[in-house]
């Protein structure tokens, strides 16, 4: 089954929500959100996960042009040791929401667990990512964005190969953690060693 547009057939604004980077050890939690206009087409698009390297550049600059609207939040590894990673998560979402240029009516969260945003009706859909073009646009976003940010960082921790790992824990991470110690990005609450 291919991505579908609308999660509800009606005049409503709806936003798509995803976040990036939940399960790294070092690095900002990012989110994206995006409206996109009702004729909306793009093959290209899905799940980011699903998508080359390539092709998830291509679609960021078309998804930005595109859309309605769009916002991206980051949470830093301080706040997320504060708060902890899922807080986070919906935090980088309010986030990305307060960005937006237009209030949409109806929020599309990937996942299936929210807190909710003022008074906007949302709908928590897990593998929501693979399923409406709205969240898939904001999966791109949002990895595109962090992984960026990640590389920008590798060039002062070269030592971490964050240009490979984008922070998430490889084994090249893990031994360089071990080596090198944690830097001031990673995520003190979460197990930085291998066990």
């Amino acid at each position: 089954m291919g991505l579908t547009l609308r999660y509800i057939e009606d005049d409503k604004l709806e936003s798509g929500c995803d976040e990036a980077g939940r399960g790294c050890l070092a690095g900002p939690v990012v989110a994206a959100a995006v409206i996109l206009p009702n004729d909306f087409k793009n093959e290209l698009l899905n799940d980011s996960k699903q998508l080359s390297l390539k092709k998830r550049l291509l679609l960021y600059p078309i998804i930005k042009k595109e859309a309605l609207a769009y916002g991206i939040g980051v949470v830093s590894p301080q706040e997320i040791d504060e708060i902890n990673i899922l807080n986070a998560s919906f935090l980088a979402m309010h986030r990305a929401i307060d960005q937006l240029e237009k209030r949409p009516d109806r929020l599309l969260i990937d996942g299936n667990r929210f807190n909710a945003y003022a008074s906007v009706e949302h709908h928590c859909i897990v593998k929501g990512d693979a399923k409406f073009m709205a969240i898939a646009a904001a999966s791109v976003l949002a990895k595109v964005f962090r992984d960026h940010l990640m590389h920008e960082q590798h060039l002062i921790y070269p030592a971490y190969h964050w240009d490979q790992n984008n922070g998430y824990p490889t084994k090249k991470h893990r031994v360089a953690i071990k080596e090198y110690g944690p830097t001031p990005l990673h995520r003190k609450t979460f197990k930085l060693l291998a066990t």
